[in-house]
């Protein structure tokens, strides 16, 4: 298999990504993987699409880090790739930890890539109907919060002054960055809070939820259903750090193994269609009671942690569904492509 994954930047010195364990254990599996990132495509004159991408030297590799300082040190591959030529490209990157005209550059060519067959995932169409927030909208209201979308702030105040206590966040973000708690009996800085989110563009304000106070549960999606290995689901739970309402890792928030019940199988059950549809191979979902408060589409993390507390190796299981769909690919070519013109 040929692959290519889009990130961020290329360089990346932050250990355990869940992206790099995918690139590692491809090549461990003896396949061909390229780095790269929105900045460095290309659609040249002879109507191919190129990128400036790196590989690590060939051989195995003890460990994610250990790949990860080759395909960045001084022994890395670095040259411009036909984009169109891979068997898949994966779509890691996260719009909203990029700027500008950088936000929509793999969707845009990732989605060139698809007219010219590679497989891309998650898909570049589905992708861009996830570009915020406004997302989640689309799902059931049984399994999502009730929410207010807007830049008004006297809207914010009535809702908050409704529910009690309320969420406020951007409607782009990620990580945990700009989210808030807003009591109505405390609404001193509420001008304050909700002017900075405002100056980026729309905020979302929620309900909260009692059950965030236990933190919430990622559980991450393959195809559509839970992703599980030898009979072991992944997903894990993160609780709150300190006095900080946050549960995200980057906030401080604590990881911790995932008892999972039926309301979490029911909400993956109840989001799946959607998902499928809209193409998204692997999907990560937080969980909060009987609640999604996000469906993380673009660069799902975490992985790491739900093996290290599950004793499976999940990535092996997502690299596996990977080949089936390559495998299928070629299979379906060799055998279908001729089909229409034989039938003229």
């Amino acid at each position: 298999m040929r692959l290519g994954i889009v990130v961020n930047v290329m360089g990346s010195s932050e250990r355990g990504q869940t992206t790099y364990r995918l690139a590692c254990a491809c090549v461990n599996a003896g396949d061909e993987v390229w780095i790269m990132s929105p900045g460095n495509f290309a659609a040249d004159p002879d109507n191919r699409i190129r990128a400036l991408a790196r590989s690590a030297p060939a051989g195995r590799y003890a460990s994610s880090d250990r790949y990860q300082d080759a395909v960045n040190g001084s022994s890395k591959n670095e040259e411009w790739v036909t984009v169109d030529d891979l068997d898949v490209l994966l779509l890691r990157n996260n719009p909203s930890a990029q700027n500008g005209w950088a936000k929509s550059a793999g969707i845009q060519f990732g989605r060139e890539a698809v007219r010219s067959g590679v497989i891309v995932l998650n898909d570049p169409n589905g992708l861009e109907r996830a570009l915020n927030k406004l997302y989640l909208q689309s799902f059931p209201e049984s399994i999502r919060p009730e929410t207010l979308i807007t830049r008004n702030t006297a809207r914010i105040k009535k809702f908050a002054s409704e529910r009690g206590r309320i969420v406020v966040k951007p409607l782009q973000g990620s990580g945990g960055d700009g989210v808030f708690l807003l009591r109505d009996d405390d609404t001193s800085n509420t001008n304050q809070i909700v002017d900075s989110i405002a100056r980026d563009g729309y905020v979302v304000a929620q309900e909260y939820l009692e059950a965030a106070a236990k933190g919430d549960t990622r559980l991450f999606l393959m195809n559509g259903v839970p992703l599980q290995c030898k009979g072991h689901y992944a997903a894990f739970r993160r609780i709150r750090g300190s006095e900080d309402m946050r549960s995200n890792l980057h906030a401080g928030g604590r990881i911790r193994s995932a008892k999972l019940g039926d309301s979490d199988f029911r909400i993956a059950e109840i989001v799946r269609p959607r998902l499928v549809e809209d193409g998204m191979f692997l999907v990560g979902l937080d969980i909060v009671g009987d609640k999604v408060m996000e469906i993380n589409v673009f660069s799902p993390g975490g992985l790491g942690s739900a093996q290290h507390f599950e004793k499976v190796d999940f990535t092996a299981a997502v690299v596996e569904a990977l080949h089936r769909k390559v495998d299928y690919m070629k299979y379906y070519r060799r055998n279908f492509s001729n089909v229409e013109m034989a039938t003229l």
